[in-house]
């Protein structure tokens, strides 16, 4: 076995090597996908335990715009899908701007999100009210800093638009759309 196999062997990424992007971001993936499946696992056991507060809590909750930033999130995934077939096909300019889209709608998403925020708070909703919007807030907020993470993973590789730097920016940004596609249907829609 020359040294070359040797270094090869010892620094595989297993089932992690053929996925797009670099490995690393898979770990953090997989890692944060298993943090928001017990923050999620926790929202529906409470709502089963408390159905009539989760129902009066989720029956403030803007569904509309709720459903208008899923809207968002999918769409701003599709634009990191045409970064990386642009980055693919070596046109980096244009996986630049389709990672701008999805920064910008990323930025709507904040900023409709941050809207929803007010008018809870407006209403005296907050994080101690009931167990409803402790689990909404500490969810959609951590949801949210996930956002904010990917616009700036997705800013640092639109820099260079390397194929495994845009890779890697999208994969994340699809765990963003990801969870929330899960989320939305649990906090906004589902009734006991």
């Amino acid at each position: 076995m020359s040294t070359t196999d040797c270094e090869q062997g010892e620094t595989g990424w297993g089932i992690l090597e053929g996925l797009p992007g670099d490995p690393m971001i898979w770990v953090l993936i997989f890692s944060e996908l298993a943090t928001f499946g017990l923050f999620l696992g926790a929202f529906v056991i409470a709502r089963a335990i408390h159905p009539a507060m989760f129902a009066a809590g989720q029956a403030t909750l803007d569904s509309h715009l709720a459903g208008l930033n899923t809207l968002v999130l999918v769409t701003s995934g599709w634009a990191a899908a045409r970064a990386t077939a642009a980055a693919r096909a070596s046109r980096r300019q244009a996986a630049r701007g389709w990672l701008f889209a999805a920064m910008a709608l990323g930025a709507f998403f904040i900023a409709a999100k941050l809207f929803e925020y007010a008018g809870e708070i407006a209403l005296g909703n907050g994080l101690e009210t009931s167990p409803f919007f402790t689990l909404y807030f500490l969810l959609t907020g951590f949801h949210l800093m996930h956002v904010c993470l990917g616009i700036v993973i997705l800013a640092l590789v639109s820099r260079s638009a390397s194929v495994t730097g845009v890779e890697t920016g999208a994969a994340f940004w699809h765990m963003v759309d990801l969870l929330w596609i899960v989320m939305f249907p649990i906090i906004y829609l589902v009734q006991q």
